[in-house]
């Protein structure tokens, strides 16, 4: 096993990686969730789990969402576990790779592509479990422009993240979480209510992704012009 890497080295490194985004000057929230992801993937890192093993892993967490779906409403509780834990093993896959000083370029490309592949394997749930389709598209449409006009701006020069908006991938993890959740307690006490449940959430995704591309374009242009 290796030398663990400090918190702050650490911080640093997440930093240089995040456009220069400090996780120590963060919220409670933020700052939480990132030491937490750097507590597991420190000691992941430290059994030599690679960063790959753990982006898989949290890849067919996300395949397995629709089918616990497909067993809605009470299948959505297991849904929503789902999410959570591939929402985790998303954020520790970063940290095994920045602590053990394994990032690679190809690594950041397969973690990117597997986030995308998660959120339509969530939003394909909410389309099982009853949500209307156009609403689904929607939601997956803004959120992958959001990431598209990122990746974009940063290959034109942009040497920032530009903004942290509120249609991040947390807000999507924490929308759908509630979602099943929410859909699933409804359903236990009517069927019917879980697809207008599911709707009212993805309603909710695509405001924050429509408000969170609004303020991207704004920061990006302020950087670019």
């Amino acid at each position: 096993m290796g030398t663990r890497l400090g918190w702050h080295d650490y911080a640093s490194r997440w930093a240089a990686l995040h456009g220069g985004f400090d996780p120590r000057q963060a919220g409670v929230v933020v700052r939480g969730w990132v030491r937490l992801s750097y507590e597991i993937g420190s000691r992941l890192g430290r059994l030599r789990v690679s960063p790959t093993a753990v982006t898989v892993a949290g890849l067919a967490l996300s395949a397995a969402t629709p089918i616990a779906a497909t067993r809605a409403p009470s299948g959505l509780l297991t849904a929503a576990t789902l999410v959570l834990l591939a929402a985790i093993a998303d954020s520790v896959d970063g940290a095994v790779a920045v602590a053990s000083d394994r990032t690679t370029r190809l690594g950041y490309v397969y973690d990117s592509v597997a986030d995308r592949v998660s959120e339509i394997c969530w939003l394909t749930a909410f389309w099982v479990a009853g949500a209307p389709a156009p609403l689904v598209f929607t939601a997956g449409a803004l959120s992958w422009l959001h990431e598209y006009v990122r990746a974009r701006a940063t290959a034109a020069g942009m040497t920032e993240i530009g903004t942290v908006t509120v249609g991040e991938r947390p807000s999507r993890v924490s929308v759908t979480a509630v979602a099943f959740l929410a859909a699933a307690a409804a359903g236990a006490l009517d069927r019917d209510l879980t697809p207008g449940t599911l709707t009212v959430f993805l309603a909710v995704w695509i405001l924050l992704a429509a408000f969170g591309l609004a303020q991207l374009l704004r920061a990006v242009r302020r950087h670019l012009r």
